[in-house]
């Protein structure tokens, strides 16, 4: 794909979108970070269910460690992978007040030491919360990658490499939330909604539902 096929996409998916964010509720950066833990291999829909028993309950470390693991595990029991989730977070929100104060880090390698945090969910904490310019790629942003020709990858490290490469640096902010919610909702795994596409006509697939 050349780089006036890319500039129209992001274009368009702009105009469309101006202004994206994460499907995930959360009123401040420790939410976001403990929301987008909770979402591994979990939908955002099942995140913010648990999370608005859980949130009132205990939005900051001291409060979660103050309910241990099995108390925590009570509000968020209905997500998938719910026992290491806890422990992984319960440790993570020690951490916070040892190292840090109590306070997310701004930096990917101080967030990738918290336990449970890998590079995806780094990046997504980097972007929404801080505002840099990262990539965080799932499932529907590496489907969206090579499906469209955008920056193909065999794996999500060379998918993120490429679209950071790639993407006009004016849409790299946003890029993030327009691919997940075009991967999420459009450009779907089984059968791409083609026809009620706005860049079907400079998407690479050749197998186009139109």
């Amino acid at each position: 794909m050349n780089k006036v096929k890319r500039e129209e996409i992001f274009h368009r998916l702009r105009d469309a979108n101006p202004n994206p964010t994460t499907e995930l509720v959360y009123a401040s950066t420790f939410e976001l970070l403990i929301a987008v833990i909770l979402s591994a291999q979990s939908t955002d829909k099942g995140v913010n269910k648990a999370t608005a028993n859980l949130f009132p309950a205990a939005h900051t470390p001291e409060a979660i460690v103050a309910l241990g693991e099995e108390g925590l595990k009570d509000y968020i029991k209905t997500i998938g992978l719910f026992n290491s989730k806890a422990k992984n977070i319960i440790a993570t929100c020690r951490m916070l007040i040892d190292k840090h104060g109590s306070a997310v880090p701004q930096d990917r390698a101080a967030l990738e030491a918290l336990p449970g945090v890998g590079r995806k969910t780094a990046n997504v904490v980097l972007n929404t919360a801080f505002h840099q310019p990262t990539m965080a790629v799932d499932t529907h942003i590496f489907r969206v990658a090579n499906r469209t020709g955008i920056a193909p990858g065999k794996n999500v490290l060379e998918v993120e490499k490429g679209l950071l490469k790639n993407i006009p640096k004016e849409y790299l902010l946003d890029a993030h939330h327009w691919l997940i919610l075009h991967g999420r909702y459009t450009c779907v795994a089984r059968t791409p909604k083609c026809k009620h596409c706005i860049i079907a006509d400079l998407c690479d697939f050749k197998e186009k539902t139109v």
